[in-house]
């Protein structure tokens, strides 16, 4: 009784050590670029940049003046106002489109195609349609005037390069509302709907099923997607800048101009942008993990 078991212990090892080996060129080449990138971005905001005549490692100056200024957290809030929103919205979005993809409807076969389209697409193909057609010479503001709801273009609300940050979240939920739906859908698949059917059979409602026996299914889906999302969101650069209101900008439109100041040594001030984004976002994302299994473990799921 007890050989079989050492010798299928054996076998799995085997198979790990295996693995690993087939594992450990991707994962050389993953280390040097990103991890040797991770360690030199924080030696130059530090004050390691002897190409630029500077090197006074290690010197937290570039991070005092940078978390001393009021711009500073201004910039903060702002990236976490534009972050934390389309997070939620598209998470909100993409909870309902998945829980309606496992039902049937008129032109399901169609919309399962059609709402993946924003998957294939760039953010700067969605931020170019975003100015097309949501500025005040925009399609919709045309639209508007010609159906006599407003009487001139101009009239029509602003809603991009202002610090609401409308057009930059129309985009993010635009793009990432399909990802959240993708991810729900997968795992809604996989745990089948025979759960529901029994809580529906013993009298539960609708609104007690969805909290208390579909939800708890979908989390793991619902924080992978999240986690994703939140993460390019708190980074992201291309929509604030075009579609941003200025200052305040956020932290990394905050770091490119630092990056693209005349004065090369202010780079080392940006470094020290992009090291604080990468320190706030790990923080706020171990913290959110570390809630989910704090909450997975008192449900009794490892």
């Amino acid at each position: 009784m007890t050989q079989p078991n050492t010798t299928e212990l054996a076998r799995h090892r085997r198979e790990r050590m295996m693995m690993w080996l087939q594992l450990t060129p991707v994962l050389l080449v993953l280390s040097v670029l990103f991890g040797g990138a991770l360690i030199l971005a924080v030696m130059q905001s530090l004050g390691f940049a002897p190409w630029f005549g500077v090197n006074t490692f290690p010197d937290f100056s570039y991070f005092g003046a940078l978390w001393g200024s009021w711009s500073f957290w201004q910039s903060l809030g702002l990236t976490l106002y534009y972050a934390i929103v389309s997070t939620v919205i598209a998470l909100v979005m993409g909870i309902f489109l998945a829980l309606a993809m496992v039902r049937m409807f008129p032109c399901k076969t169609l919309y399962k195609y059609l709402y993946k389209l924003p998957l294939m697409i760039p953010y700067t193909v969605g931020i170019a349609l975003a100015v097309i057609m949501l500025g005040n010479g925009g399609m919709i503001s045309r639209l508007s005037a010609f159906f006599g709801f407003i009487g001139d273009p101009s009239e029509f609300p602003q809603i991009l390069k202002t610090h609401y940050g409308w057009g930059v979240i129309a985009v993010y939920v635009w793009k990432q509302t399909p990802f959240v739906t993708l991810t729900i859908y997968a795992v809604l698949l996989g745990v089948g709907r025979e759960t529901e059917e029994a809580a529906s059979i013993l009298g539960a409602s609708k609104r007690q099923i969805f909290f208390q026996v579909t939800m708890p299914q979908i989390l793991p889906g619902i924080v992978s997607s999240t986690l994703i999302i939140f993460a390019f969101n708190i980074g992201a650069f291309e929509a604030p800048f075009i579609l941003g209101g200025g200052f305040p900008d956020t932290l990394p439109v905050v770091a490119w101009r630092y990056f693209n100041d005349a004065d090369y040594t202010l780079q080392l001030q940006g470094m020290a942008t992009v090291v604080s984004i990468a320190l706030i976002a790990s923080i706020i994302l171990y913290s959110y993990l570390a809630f989910y299994r704090r909450y997975e473990r008192r449900i009794g799921r490892n």
